[in-house]
């Protein structure tokens, strides 16, 4: 399971063993590739060290260049930090550096283009404005004067030609939120590229879906945290860290909920990393209120919709995962009629268009009750309904393993799904009531 420890009390080379372990399991950077670097209210800068092995690095690993110069630590700090310090001494506000050769962004930059983070709905917030660096020699002064000078515009985020990215945050957790999202949307773009062609939201879009999500619910005044209801706490949080952990979700977009009793339920909150949740995080909803002093997810009203008009669903997912969201941004049929399995445990899934905030009350639960598992949101995110979260969970893996086989079997010749009577068949045989 991911770590559940509050990051913000943690201690710098701590913070950086932990992230530098995220980015490296998610197949973010290579065993030597990478750096990351957090400066403190000393003005001391902790930084990844050079020649270790960023598979096993540990918070004793994590160098320290003081504000007088001095080095502290048992190995030589990165190659890459002068950079590291032009960024600080240019932009004050960033106190957190992530630079890595992702493999998505890594291909944007071989062809000198900056991803359009207008491909999901979030992205554009999450990122901000894109900066772009011209090449020099890794580690030299001069690459590090090159990538400060983009800093120095405002950027957060900029792709280094032919080399990676580099991106800043307030704080590390909040770095590493802009990388990971930003890899996904070049991921998703890249991958729908396999497939068709990615449709892109305008600013208007994103603007009007930011300005109508419907209102919080009111809050209640009392709350009792019965044994059934913290059961259900720690099993949502287990399940969020572990769709992280399989890149089935993202920090800057996913939520869980499950039903605790009649149309009561438990929801993540918003504005906290998926990565980072922890129980005491999530929300009771109950008879329509919140529990006080919490913010849950923004898609509440909608699970609060899916969960009164569907009774027999008790677990829902809503998240982005890279090659369902291929399907997404490209605005394509996902068939998932490709292998038995598959259909079985999913049935077909419809698309709706881009705006949960416009699609109302009634189009996704109505679909849910006409015997669709998920559904498909276009440029936003892939909703799958069950019964226990484990088993909704396992229909999250198999979408996004079937949406991958179709986007890989993509270049080697035309998708030929089994036929019609053979689907009856399998409804006849597996899906008899």
């Amino acid at each position: 399971m991911s770590e559940i420890l509050d990051t913000k009390l943690m201690h710098p080379r701590d913070q950086i063993a932990m992230i530098i372990g995220r980015i490296y399991k998610r197949g973010m950077t290579t065993t030597s590739g990478g750096n990351i670097s957090v400066i403190d209210d000393n003005g001391d800068i902790w930084i990844t060290p050079t020649s270790v092995d960023k598979g096993s690095l540990r918070p004793s690993d994590i160098m320290c260049v003081r504000r007088d110069g001095t080095i502290t630590g048992r190995h030589k700090p990165s190659s890459e930090f002068p950079f590291h310090r032009a960024i600080y001494e240019m932009r004050h506000d960033l106190k957190a550096i992530i630079h890595a050769h992702p493999p998505a962004l890594v291909s944007f930059s071989i062809v000198h283009e900056i991803p359009n983070t207008n491909i999901i709905s979030q992205a554009k917030f999450i990122c901000g404005p894109i900066g772009y660096a011209t090449y020099e020699l890794p580690g030299s002064h001069l690459l590090g004067e090159r990538i400060a000078a983009e800093f120095k515009k405002g950027f957060k985020a900029i792709i280094m030609e032919n080399h990676g990215t580099g991106l800043g945050g307030v704080d590390l957790v909040d770095a590493f939120q802009r990388f990971e999202t930003l890899e996904f949307c070049a991921r998703t773009i890249l991958f729908g590229k396999t497939i068709g062609d990615p449709k892109f939201l305008t600013d208007e879009q994103i603007e009007d879906y930011e300005a109508h999500m419907p209102e919080m619910l009111p809050e209640m005044k009392d709350v009792d945290y019965p044994s059934d209801e913290r059961e259900k706490r720690a099993e949502i949080c287990k399940i969020v860290h572990r769709a992280c952990d399989q890149g089935l979700m993202i920090s800057s977009y996913g939520t869980v909920s499950i039903r605790w009793r009649n149309n009561d339920f438990l929801i993540t909150p918003t504005n906290v990393p998926r990565w980072d949740l922890q129980i005491g995080d999530i929300v009771q909803i109950k008879d329509g209120l919140r529990e006080p002093g919490k913010i849950p997810s923004r898609a509440t009203w909608l699970h609060q919709e899916i969960y009164r008009q569907n009774p027999g669903i008790n677990s829902i997912i809503l998240t982005q995962s890279p090659y369902l969201m291929a399907f997404g941004v490209t605005h394509s049929l996902l068939d998932v009629r490709t292998i038995p399995e598959s259909w079985i445990f999913l049935q077909d899934i419809p698309s709706l268009p881009f705006g949960i905030h416009k699609l109302g009350r009634k189009e996704i639960p109505e679909l849910l009750a006409a015997g669709n598992q998920a559904v498909i949101i276009q440029n936003d995110a892939v909703l799958i309904t069950g019964d226990k979260l484990l088993q909704t969970f396992d229909r999250l893996e198999v979408a996004e393993f079937s949406a991958k086989s179709l986007v890989l079997a993509k270049p080697i010749g035309q998708l030929l799904p089994i036929k019609d009577h053979q689907v009856e068949e399998l409804r006849s045989v597996f899906l008899k009531k």
